[in-house]
């Protein structure tokens, strides 16, 4: 197996080859019913992966099937799974999938078998949150938990949250909810007194999530939450646990009810499906539905091995993705769920793709010629059709789509207007706005005239469910997996955030060194609270 940068392969050279001759898809005329049910591909839990109204032909699909191929991207997950050292900048495994299942051979370390225990540690969240609800574990003044609340920042903050909302109404529906859940992340002070002011502190339980327990915004957090607690005459240490590494100044600690624990093989971008995600999410829905989730991302691990890229739905949005960035250049992608549970989404698979693939060396610290990872945004429609689309109609800028809907709401309470109930309404949308980015419209007003040539995939279901999100979760995770291979980056380190933080530490230490830091510093007000 070799590790190559993209642009000495003979797929980079035959695609920008194609590139180059290529004339284009005419969207009029060949989006058609056929192509429309023809190009989609299985992905797990039920959905769909449609790519009819993206910008590439048989040609395409041959030379991108090949650039699999070549650049060895089954192999390649494979040693991953297998427990390969992938995170060449850190030096280490990459093991999320394993969370969810075994799809490669038992990860043996020092003769600690990393699957056994990650399956321990979530065993213990199940039974933990299985006392919570059954009032075995109470409050400090005796009262049963009602809500929980998370404190954590980036990747033990954005995934769970995102998945919380995307199965609230679903678990309201289906008497599936124990808990209200609320998320603590910014060290704004503002973030943590609202939460604390709507909360009922007798009866609410914190989950801190810091891998490795030194974490400037979550410990700030951390603290002007017991504070809060100490003042309502509440001790902290009934009322809190943790999630963290056994090499962590939070494990074993007295001050929590508890300690889970996670390692430096999750990174925290990718750390939903651990104790980060599920012991939220447990306390929140009950231990069978993060199970559900589970069971619906391992799925999707198990689709991503399959060779073939038209029934390997990660793999070949990840491939289409590449031809947009490489040989379309089109820097930007927009996520655009039609659910609004899903409102959340987005800015997890912002953190997800761009934390991941936005680097621009190697997996050795070379630098590197072509493109990587593009810039994510999105909300859920029909709210963007109302702010940002116009700029996606109209703009300058050709801008790929990434559309997810469902036929099916999740509480499936509707009223029907003017002929037609809402959710009707939403998917006539969300269908409307992929014919009408790809086609577009002629009109003698210049301001009425569409260019139409804006490709979009669209990722459809019946109801978004447990096994659904799960389903999602870990299609996206494999795409940009999958993308960073092609590229030969690294995509499981984060340097790119350190930076920043080394300058805080500084400044807050009063010896920054830099005239321009101290200026700005002083502007904001550092020093003079």
């Amino acid at each position: 197996m070799h590790y190559r940068n993209f642009d000495t392969t003979t797929a980079y050279r035959q695609l920008a080859d194609y590139a180059a001759a290529w004339k284009g898809f005419n969207f009029k005329t060949d989006l058609v019913d056929g192509r429309v049910r023809q190009c989609q591909a299985p992905m797990a839990a039920g959905l769909m992966f449609s790519w009819a109204a993206k910008a590439v032909d048989d040609g395409v699909i041959k030379l991108l099937q090949g650039l699999a191929g070549e650049q060895e991207l089954i192999a390649k997950y494979r040693a991953l799974l297998d427990g390969e050292i992938i995170n060449t900048g850190e030096k280490r495994k990459v093991l999320h999938q394993l969370l969810r299942g075994e799809q490669g051979q038992p990860v043996i370390e020092n003769g600690k078998n990393i699957g056994e225990f990650y399956r321990g540690e979530l065993q213990r969240v199940y039974e933990f949150a299985g006392k919570v609800h059954s009032r075995q574990l109470t409050g400090s003044t005796g009262k049963p938990f009602s809500t929980v609340v998370q404190i954590g920042i980036g990747g033990s903050d954005l995934g769970p949250r995102a998945l919380y909302l995307a199965l609230e109404n679903w678990a309201a529906a289906e008497g599936k909810k124990k808990l209200d859940a609320h998320f603590i992340s910014n060290v704004d002070p503002d973030d943590a007194s609202a939460i604390m002011a709507s909360v009922p502190l007798e009866q609410s339980i914190f989950v801190l999530v810091s891998k490795s327990g030194t974490t400037q915004e979550t410990l700030a957090n951390e603290l002007f939450v017991k504070d809060k607690l100490h003042k309502a005459g509440l001790d902290s240490s009934k009322h809190m646990v943790a999630v963290t590494s056994e090499t962590s100044p939070l494990a074993r600690n007295p001050a929590y009810l508890d300690s889970f624990y996670i390692d430096d093989y999750i990174g925290g971008r990718y750390s939903s499906a651990s104790a980060v995600g599920g012991c939220v999410l447990s306390l929140a829905f009950g231990a069978d539905v993060f199970k559900e989730l589970l069971a619906g991302a391992a799925e999707a691990d198990k689709l991503a091995l399959d060779p073939d890229i038209l029934k390997n739905a990660a793999l070949l949005d990840a491939l289409i993705g590449v031809w947009e960035r490489n040989f379309l250049d089109y820097p930007y992608t927009a996520v655009l769920p039609y659910s609004q549970a899903l409102s959340r989404f987005p800015a997890h698979l912002q953190q997800l793709d761009m934390e991941s693939n936005g680097k621009r060396v190697n997996r050795d610290g070379e630098q590197i010629a072509y493109n990587t990872g593009p810039v994510v945004f999105g909300e859920p429609g029909t709210n963007g059709q109302h702010s940002f689309f116009q700029l996606l109609h109209q703009g300058t800028s050709t801008v790929p789509l990434q559309f997810i809907g469902f036929t099916d709401s999740q509480r499936n309470d509707d009223v029907s207007v003017d002929g037609s109930v809402s959710q009707t309404k939403l998917n006539a949308n969300l269908a409307a706005q992929i014919v009408a980015f790809a086609k577009g419209q002629s009109d003698s007003n210049p301001n009425k005239d569409f260019p139409g040539g804006r490709p979009s995939s669209l990722i459809y279901g019946k109801k978004l469910t447990p096994a659904v999100v799960g389903s999602l979760l870990a299609h996206f995770e494999n795409k940009v997996m999958f993308q960073g291979f092609v590229w030969n980056v690294n995509s499981f380190d984060q340097e790119g955030v350190q930076l920043g933080k080394i300058l805080t530490k500084k400044v807050l230490a009063g010896n920054s060194g830099d005239s321009a830091l101290d200026a700005y510093s002083k502007m904001l007000g550092v020093g003079t609270k």
